[in-house]
């Protein structure tokens, strides 16, 4: 498959194997290898998707690392490559979406947390009443892409259109510049924290006192590669993935702030010029400052050569 080819020439040109296994799906992981990248394409479950025995005898460190989906494909990148540095650390990578990785570090049952949103004051508060600090950390950005299938003449659409669309105001694609079709919307489910980010960037616009919902003909999807697949065969689907899921069978839509624009389509340079409106930050939380092992692997994970593998895979590298 597509996505598959892209991923693996991406890693390898950076030296890095990729193995891949047979199952669904201010920083962590473990290596890979050629069974498991096809996994990560129907990637929807929590339970751990990587995970093996040190090669040169025992593991003297073990790192467990839950959540984000958007985030999975780059944490066993990650791990792939740190474990070929430090063969000594074993790491579990498990997806499951963001709110199922901060509630795991909330129970002190994971090392650290994937989240492709920031934790919220609930979470937090929650974490501090069972006695766990959280301690965030920036090791990547990425961009919402709004995604239509291939075919379709829609190019750009404002905010308020794309919130439109997807709140049910707007029903056919004829009423923004395309064809006489009814719209069909994707999203992810409401666990993941790409879809609380949609919610309160583009379909509440980033007002905190609106209450505007999904239309309830939405279709709830448990993975972005769900939603990729739905797009590449229905023409009249919109959805949103994360940069790092847009690959060249699917069609971006330009977005902008106003009928008259201009429009951005979402990139690693629109990002960090600050045009594209849609673009957050993507986190690893900590019960606590991480010591050892784990410090260890977070010092890395900012490093260029972990930034590198950042870009290799769609997403926005931090700027040093």
């Amino acid at each position: 498959m597509l996505r598959q080819a892209l991923t693996d020439a991406a890693l390898q040109s950076l030296g890095i194997g990729v193995e891949y296994h047979p199952v669904r799906t201010h920083t962590v992981v473990r290596p890979v290898s050629k069974l498991l990248c096809l996994a990560l394409l129907t990637l929807t479950a929590c339970r751990p998707i990587y995970t093996r025995p040190a090669r040169n005898g025992p593991a003297t460190a073990a790192i467990e690392n839950k959540g984000s989906d958007t985030m999975v494909n780059l944490a066993l990148a990650w791990a792939e490559r740190y474990r070929e540095l430090h063969p000594e650390v074993n790491l579990v990578v498990t997806g499951g979406g963001s709110g199922t990785g901060i509630a795991a570090l909330l129970n002190n049952t994971v090392d650290i947390a994937n989240a492709s949103r920031a934790i919220k004051p609930e979470e937090e508060a929650a974490a501090r009443a069972n006695g766990v600090v959280p301690v965030e950390f920036t090791v990547a950005r990425d961009a919402i892409a709004v995604v239509v299938h291939p075919s379709n003449p829609v190019d750009t659409l404002t905010l308020q259109q794309v919130s439109d669309i997807f709140s049910g105001k707007i029903q056919n694609w004829q009423e923004v510049g395309g064809e006489d079709r009814p719209i069909v919307r994707l999203s992810r489910e409401t666990n993941s924290g790409t879809h609380i980010y949609f919610m309160g960037a583009v379909v509440r616009l980033g007002r905190a006192d609106d209450r505007t919902l999904l239309s309830t003909d939405t279709l709830l999807l448990p993975s972005s590669e769900g939603i990729s697949a739905e797009v590449r065969e229905n023409p009249n689907t919109i959805g949103y993935e994360g940069l790092g899921y847009v690959t060249g069978d699917m069609k971006t839509v330009a977005l902008g702030l106003t009928p008259e624009g201009p429009f951005w389509s979402p990139s690693i340079e629109t990002v960090r010029s600050g045009d594209y409106p849609v673009a957050r930050e993507m986190f690893m939380y900590t019960a606590g400052e991480p010591e050892g092992a784990i410090r260890d692997f977070i010092d890395w994970v900012l490093q260029p050569e972990a930034q590198a593998i950042v870009q290799a895979l769609g997403f926005v590298p931090i700027e040093e």
